[in-house]
């Protein structure tokens, strides 16, 4: 059996047992978000997949609303350190108190399932890229050019090499290398010692 197609059956199975495993999460989750900050409860945002094309990605929100208008439009400091620390803020003001709650414990990222079973992600997979900051970062960085064409040769995964090997620490140049090797180097066997990597890296940002 080919790759791809060993590939998507693990996406749909995992995917799946996770959807069903997690089913309770799909109800109290969005209860808790309505009342704590209104709605929308899903955070819907574009993203860069497979070959450059563009897809819309779905988590629970965890920032107030309005939260890229706030960053591009209404804060330059923010928008500023942003880019300074490679499109990355300690201590973001934008995320609610139940937000840093749900991504501590990686709830805010489930809906990605759906994404999953769509096709339009996997489960394991480069991290899923803003064409902003993947566009400045590039430019910022030449050398992770070539890097940018191996990443986006496959589809963006729910975990990573990256999200395994340090997440935030991780400095924009070495993700990108990370990512871009993941895709070349990419197998079932790999897949699966990062999706067993995975609970283990949730745990230690506890």
């Amino acid at each position: 059996m080919h790759y791809e197609q060993q590939k998507r059956i693990l996406d749909l199975v995992v995917a799946l047992t996770l959807t069903i495993l997690f089913l309770p999460f799909w109800f109290i989750v969005p209860v808790l978000i309505y009342f704590d900050s209104g709605w929308p409860v899903i955070f819907k945002h574009k993203r860069v997949g497979q070959q450059g094309e563009e897809f819309n990605l779905y988590k629970f929100r965890s920032m107030v609303k309005d939260a890229d208008d706030i960053l591009h439009k209404h804060d330059k400091k923010l928008l500023e350190e942003f880019k300074k620390n490679d499109w990355k803020v300690k201590n973001d003001p934008r995320i609610t108190k139940l937000g840093k709650i749900l991504r501590s414990l990686t709830i805010d990222e489930f809906p990605q399932l759906y994404n999953v079973l769509k096709g339009e992600m996997s489960m394991v997979g480069p991290r899923a890229y803003v064409k902003r900051e993947l566009d400045e970062q590039t430019s910022r960085y030449p050398e992770t050019k070539s890097y940018a064409n191996d990443i986006l040769s496959v589809k963006p995964g729910i975990t990573g090499p990256w999200q395994t090997g340090g997440r935030n620490e991780v400095p924009f140049v070495t993700r990108a290398k990370m990512d871009a090797e993941y895709a070349r180097q990419r197998s079932i066997w790999n897949d699966l010692k990062i999706l067993a990597r995975t609970p283990r890296a949730m745990i230690s940002k506890w």
